[in-house]
């Protein structure tokens, strides 16, 4: 959420900061002006009457004693009285009004940022080339498929288009990345973190992914139709809401968390003809980074998951490339977002399978999560960034298309293997 002071001081530099997102805040900007002075107002003359009332509440005894007659002061009171709760119900009103105008606000990009879609993201680094075949490579489906490791077809019907199953060593491959994720942060010093997959509306209002994507998620309803909790989308909306309403003692930051959860996404009908098998899907692994900091010390952090990110890819042998978001591919919770994209031979291009992203204070104002500066005692909103770390759906099909071999088996890569009883190679199954 941004900041009211931000908005009342310098609207017309907020409303040109989210056009280079491609959000026209203007009437929305407007109006929670016009409901902010409102709000102040009700605000001052509810103290003025309050204050009055005070006032003549502490001469009433005096009067009564002295045995003059109260009736006329009292029923004062009285109107005062009926008037301040009407003034306090109107301001309830009002606030709220405010706060889902503000609610509703994207985050502001940093100034670093270019302008527009994704057309205008631009690429940071690169590591290796694309991978060259001396033979006519396959794509990821036919491999998964032919090696056992994906079950396409009996997915789609427990569950429906959008869901697949991992078998024998497709689950194993599947079970040895996520350890291999996991290993990798423990020895970082990261803190792991099991949550629930299900979560109430607080979580994904903190995230900034309500109320706007409200629709994007699998809600669980109550007997009456009411919305009672959601899937995860991303372990990012349990981790982020760790900590709301808390004030945490500067001495405890950084807090670095990660977790490991499927990923519950209802979005995937709406992929392009080249994104099949597991590169979209209603579910996914994922494990997921997040960091609390201080505000100095967010950039660094910012730097910090994007190299682990990074490293990841790179140690898994993976062609990759880094890529800095434009304003309006940055989603509407993020001032900046890197992607890592590996390619994936088979669609010609690249996929992104880590964001890190750093979201300033503005989850931490929504969930009103503080920390208490160490040399003035008085508390600031935390920063808060997150990062992939990885998804698996479109490591493994990476995994099977870069390592795969003319006869159709594909190399484990070695941080791998470990995990898989020192196999090398997955070759095709035996009809």
């Amino acid at each position: 959420m941004l900041d009211i002071r931000l908005i009342r001081e310098n609207p017309d530099a907020v409303k040109a900061e989210l056009l280079r997102k491609g959000a026209d805040a203007a009437a929305a900007i407007d109006g929670i002006l016009e409901l902010d002075g409102k709000l102040r107002q009700l605000i001052q003359s509810t103290e003025q009457n309050k204050a009055e009332q005070n006032k003549v509440s502490k001469q009433i005894p005096a009067m009564k004693k002295a045995g003059e007659d109260t009736t006329e002061i009292m029923a004062q009171m009285k109107a005062l009285s009926e008037a301040i709760k009407e003034a306090d119900s109107q301001r309830r009103t009002v606030e709220a009004e405010r706060e889902s105008l503000l609610l509703g606000l994207p985050n502001l990009p940093d100034a670093d940022i270019p302008d527009g879609g994704k057309e205008n993201n631009e690429e940071v680094r690169t590591f290796g080339a694309p991978k060259t075949f001396g033979f006519p490579p396959q794509n990821h489906v036919d491999l998964c498929t032919n090696l056992g490791l994906i079950d396409y077809e009996r997915g789609a019907k427990i569950a429906g288009s959008g869901f697949w199953i991992y078998r024998g060593f497709g689950a194993r491959l599947e079970w040895a990345l996520l350890n291999y994720f996991v290993d990798t942060h423990l020895g970082d010093g990261y803190e792991l973190v099991l949550v629930p997959h299900l979560l109430n509306e607080s979580a994904g209002l903190t995230a900034g992914q309500f109320p706007k994507f409200a629709d994007d998620v699998f809600w669980i309803h109550s007997d009456e139709g009411k919305r009672e909790r959601f899937l995860l989308p991303t372990a990012e909306t349990a981790l982020v809401s760790l900590h709301q309403g808390e004030i945490i003692p500067e001495a405890e930051l950084p807090k670095k968390y990660i977790s490991y959860t499927p990923c519950y996404r209802r979005e995937a009908g709406s992929y392009r003809a080249d994104e099949r098998g597991m590169v979209r899907g209603h579910q996914f692994n994922k494990v997921e980074m997040v960091q609390f900091t201080r505000p100095a010390d967010s950039d660094a952090a910012f730097d910090e998951l994007v190299g682990k990110a990074e490293r990841l890819v790179r140690d898994l042998g993976f062609h990759f490339r880094t890529v800095k978001l434009a304003a309006g591919d940055c989603s509407a919770s993020m001032a900046r977002t890197y992607d890592i994209e590996i390619h994936i031979p088979s669609m010609e291009g690249y996929k992104e399978v880590s964001s890190v992203s750093n979201a300033r204070d503005y989850q931490a104002r929504r969930g009103m999560m503080r920390c208490r500066n160490a040399e003035t005692g008085k508390p600031e909103y935390l920063h808060t960034l997150n990062g992939s770390g990885l998804a698996t759906s479109r490591i493994l099909p990476a995994i099977v298309e870069q390592n795969q071999l003319a006869d159709g088996s594909v190399v484990v890569p070695e941080v791998l293997r470990k995990y898989l009883g020192g196999l090398e190679i997955i070759t095709p199954c035996k009809n």
